[in-house]
């Protein structure tokens, strides 16, 4: 798919959101700061928005061999807010063998062996692959798809999936797989952009080549679906967190363009969704 990248579009639906949150009891000034930015923002003659770029969508095998070029290095709200909340959770947990299941370039990965585990991380991106392998020599990583890991049944004790459900449209045959791989009694941490995120927002836009953006898409993955899927596959839930939006705004990006309105919007929503759930008999 090739489309434009409909800038002055989501900038107005960014004022939007923050003046639909603060319409019925919000301060005045703020507003009529919204009205007046939509209005300038709408009028082809007055608006200064960035030229407007092309926007591809990439399957998950193409997207992440592009955005793996700089996906360790630009600012992401939803990483911030998630990254805590599990390096809390797995703090406490028994060193052994651990798995990071799509680890991409090795973020949870070295929390993993800080805490004393042997890791092995899996992915379907080589390139992502490429780069955790150079960052963490001491982990061993596995090219493998989410819905048939490359690792026998009952082999880890402790296993991470984060934010990378969100790119399949059914949540079953990845949990069951991460069901299969995991002993009794071992724990699963799963992390997904919170559906309120990717039902307002949309996916992230990354750069593709110049002139032209890229995104992968996301499907929203209720929290009836998630407990459907962990009943169904021999999960029982220990904990659920929502770790609310705290910035930062991507730098160079258009909501930079409009911070306070796009801080307004964001902020108080759920960001991330951060299941722990316990492998049972």
């Amino acid at each position: 798919m090739a489309a434009r990248a409909r800038i002055r579009e989501l900038m107005l639906g960014v004022e939007g959101l923050a003046l639909l949150r603060s319409a019925i009891d919000g301060d005045d000034d703020f507003i009529a700061a919204r009205v007046n930015e939509i209005s300038k923002i709408a009028d082809p003659v007055t608006a200064a928005t960035p030229p407007e770029e092309s926007l591809t969508e990439l399957d998950v095998a193409r997207g992440y061999q592009v955005w793996s070029e700089n996906y360790d290095s630009l600012p992401n709200f939803i990483l911030a807010a998630e990254q805590p909340v599990v390096d809390g959770l797995l703090a406490d947990r028994p060193s052994g063998l651990a798995l990071d299941a799509a680890c991409g370039t090795g973020r949870h990965t070295a929390r993993l062996l800080a805490g004393g585990h042997h890791v092995i991380g899996v992915d379907q991106s080589p390139e992502m692959l490429a780069r955790a392998t150079a960052k963490l020599p001491s982990a061993e990583f596995r090219l493998g798809a989410l819905e048939k890991l490359p690792l026998p049944d009952n082999a880890v004790a402790l296993a991470v999936c984060a934010l990378a459900l969100t790119h399949l449209p059914e949540l079953g045959p990845a949990i069951g797989e991460l069901r299969r791989v995991l002993r009794p009694g071992g724990r699963l941490i799963v992390t997904d952009p919170h559906p309120m995120v990717v039902l307002l927002q949309g996916p992230a836009l990354f750069c593709y080549q110049p002139g032209e953006l890229a995104f992968i898409r996301y499907y929203p993955h209720f929290a009836g679906q998630y407990l459907a899927a962990f009943k169904e596959h021999g999960f029982a839930v220990r904990s659920c967190h929502e770790p609310l939006f705290a910035g930062p705004l991507a730098p160079g990006g258009y909501e930079e363009l409009i911070p306070e309105a796009a801080n307004a919007a964001w902020s108080g929503i759920p960001v991330a969704t951060i299941w722990e759930v316990e492998a049972i008999e």
